[in-house]
This record gives structure tokens, C-alpha cells and sequence, in this order.
């Protein structure tokens, strides 16, 4: 095939849900629906350049209007993987569908898992169950930097987190216990995620760091960004993507405190004018306010990332294309503090892209990988490519 596309930039809005799945009642999420509740949770959003490429298009969002002529082509994925986890939704995007879900841990891990753990850390550990991770740290804090016992826990995710303050545990000891528990996580408990959750002050006033680290398995087939690396294509990766490919298939990351530093490094990588993809992961809708029942600061955040989206179109070039897109849904309206499994988003823009074409509900977030592929001439085994509907 004849490569069309000069580079792709594909942007995750990670949390951003447009509506439960058929299927989200085995998960618990019947009724979730993200952008739907924080609008009507708001009053309205206020995304004029979201509306106007065509995200009301999509699906109902109060203060989103559909438009008579969206500036994108626009339509909805449905989640063919088991899970809803942040790395089964990337690796899927990526062309990757697991048939299993990650195993994850609702009574806190096995005991014998913890004492291996133990063992190879050399100190016992503090918590082991599920918990938000602010909560937790309120929770335990005091007796962490009494002991010096690292905090273990788990969320609805499939994620080994262990939470430490870098006074008490320095961040490269930290790094190195998650190193342990990743080696350990392996066969029927192979977490998705091990994640270092640093934090800093004192009793009563505990607050997470930026030194997040998270330690996830390798991609077990190759993705997308295996083959674009193999082209001889730049990936270039944005925010925590090069922690969920465990480095696979990049070849050069940036890694970023909140969704505006994400886009400026977005930008950043545009203006060095490479052939190939950039993929990033604005993470603050998920982390900052759904996981914290937030709709207030989940739609301020939506502002903020439409008020900087003019800044991205006019970054590209005549052959690029922006796909933006999600991983999963994180509805902060609910009950819940976990993610939702939900469509997600999907707006495809650029000025060789055909306006206004209506996607429909693509049945795997893979249709994004097989896409991409052949924008740049490349075939990839998974997914329906939606290229040929669009490139015009």
C-alpha cells in the first residue's frame, strides 16, 4: 500500500467515556455514562472546539451541541477486550485484544504472595486491600514513616500499588521494591500494573508526588508501535504510554506531571516535524477527578484541554492526521470511584481528512491501529481500518 499520512498524532483522553457497554452490567456500570453525567452534573460543558469537530455528533452531551458541518470525522468504539483497565484499553487501540481480563484483587492480595514479597523487600508491609489511593495514604501515613514499612494496595484496577514516603523510602528503593513485586506478579497473577505512588509531608496533610512510576508487562504480541518502529517510523510517547508498553515499540518518550504539561510536550514533539506517531495519555480526567468523584474538576480539565486544541491544529501539516480518543469510561457521578466500561470517543481531524463522515460504532478499539497502519502504508492484522472512509 502507498503511504498516505506524513505523521499521526493520537491523543487519549483517559477516563472519557461516552456510555455504557452492552456488556457493563457484569461489570457493575450499568448506567454509567461519563461526559453525559459530568454535563448534566455542570450544567453544561463548554467545549466549543470539541463541538465543533463533531463530539456532539456522537452522543448527547449537554452544552455540546451536534453540528450541521463537523470539522472531523467522528464516531464511537466499543471495547472487544475483557476488562476495563487502563492497559487493556491502550493495548487494544494499539491493535492488542485480550480474551482475558487482568486478575484483579477485590480481598487484597494472597498471603502467600505478600509474604514472598516481604522476603525479597526485607520488611513487612502495611494495608494489602483495596483503597483510594489518597485515602490510604491518610489512612496509614502516620504509621509508615513510624515504621518505615512500605503501604501495599489495590484498587477495582488490576494493579499492584505500593505507596511510600520519599523521606522514609527514597524513590530509587521504592523503584526497585516495584521491580521485585513485578517479577513476583507473574502466571495467574500477573497484574497489569505495578505502580511506585510517592508521596511527601506530613500527618494530616500527606500529597502524592509526580515521581509516579509504573512497571507493567510487556505487550505478550506485537502492537502497532512494534511495527511503525520496525518501518523505520518514530513513536514518539507522551505521559505514562511508555510505561503501559513497558517501553515497547518507542523510541523516544516524554513523561508529564498533568494533562497541560502533556500537551505542551505533545506540541513539542510536533514542532520536530517526524514521520510517524505521536501517542500520548492525558491522565488527569481519570486520576484527578473520576477516580475522586469529581465532576466539577473533570469538566474544568475538559476545558482546559479544548481551550489548548486550536494549538494542536495548527501544529499540523497538510499530510498529518489527530485522532483523539479514549481508553475507557471513569464516571464520577456514580456510586463508584473505579473505571466504567463504556464506548469511547472518536474524532478523527486533519486536511486530507473527509469532514463529517459519520464512523458509526466501530466494534474494537483496534479499527484505530489497523487505520494507522495504512496511513502510513503498513497493514496491520487486527482491527477494520476506517482509512479509506476518511482520507480524502
Amino acid at each position: 500500500m502507498k503511504a498516505k499520512a506524513a505523521r499521526v498524532t493520537l491523543i487519549v483522553l483517559d477516563g472519557v467515556g461516552i456510555g455504557a457497554l452492552p456488556d457493563a452490567p457484569r461489570y457493575g456500570d450499568e448506567g454509567s455514562n461519563t461526559l453525559l453525567h459530568v454535563s448534566r452534573a455542570v450544567g453544561g460543558l463548554h467545549l466549543p472546539h470539541l463541538a465543533k469537530m463533531g463530539l456532539g455528533n456522537i452522543t448527547f452531551i449537554e452544552g455540546v451541541p451536534p453540528q450541521d458541518r463537523p470539522l472531523a470525522a467522528f464516531g464511537r468504539m466499543a471495547e472487544a477486550s475483557a476488562g476495563k483497565d487502563t492497559t487493556t484499553g491502550h493495548w487494544e487501540i494499539a491493535g492488542l485484544i485480550l480474551e482475558r481480563p487482568f486478575p484483579v484483587y477485590p480481598q487484597g492480595f494472597p498471603p502467600e504472595l505478600i509474604r514472598l514479597f516481604e522476603e525479597r523487600i526485607g520488611r513487612p508491609v502495611l494495608g494489602n486491600k483495596p483503597a483510594s489511593g489518597t485515602a490510604i495514604i491518610e489512612e496509614l501515613g502516620d504509621l509508615h514513616m513510624r515504621t518505615g514499612y512500605p503501604i501495599v494496595y489495590t484498587s477495582a484496577d488490576s494493579v499492584f500499588q505500593i505507596a511510600a514516603h520519599e523521606e522514609v523510602i527514597p524513590l530509587e528503593e521504592l523503584y526497585r521494591m516495584c521491580r521485585i513485586a513485578r517479577e513476583i506478579l507473574t502466571g495467574e497473577h500477573a497484574v497489569g500494573r505495578v505502580i511506585a505512588r510517592p508521596f511527601t509531608g506530613v500527618p494530616g496533610s500527606f500529597r502524592r508526588t509526580a515521581n509516579r512510576k509504573d512497571f507493567s508487562l510487556p505487550p505478550p504480541e506485537p502492537t502497532l508501535l512494534d511495527l511503525l518502529k520496525e518501518n523505520g517510523l518514530a513513536v514518539l510517547a507522551v505521559g505514562k504510554i511508555e510505561d503501559i508498553f513497558a517501553g515497547r515499540g518507542i523510541t523516544e518518550a516524554l513523561h508529564t506531571k498533568d494533562n497541560m504539561d502533556g500537551v505542551d510536550a505533545i506540541l513539542q514533539f510536533m514542532h520536530r516535524r517526524e514521520p510517524g506517531l505521536i501517542m500520548a495519555n492525558l491522565v488527569d480526567f481519570d486520576t484527578l477527578y473520576g477516580h475522586r468523584n469529581d465532576p466539577h474538576g473533570y469538566a474544568r480539565a475538559l476545558r482546559d484541554f479544548d481551550e489548548r486544541l486550536p494549538e494542536i491544529v495548527e501544529a499540523l501539516l497538510p499530510q498529518e492526521v489527530l485522532i483523539i480518543t479514549a481508553d475507557h469510561g471513569c464516571d464520577p457521578t456514580t456510586a463508584s470511584t473505579d473505571h466504567s466500561r463504556e464506548f469511547v470517543p472518536l474524532l478523527v481531524y486533519g486536511q486530507k481528512i473527509r469532514a463529517g463522515v459519520d464512523l458509526g460504532t466501530r466494534q474494537t478499539f483496534a479499527d484505530v491501529a489497523a487505520t494507522v497502519a495504512e496511513l502510513f502504508g503498513l497493514r496491520y492484522p487486527r482491527g477494520t481500518s476506517f482509512a479509506r472512509e476518511v482520507w480524502g
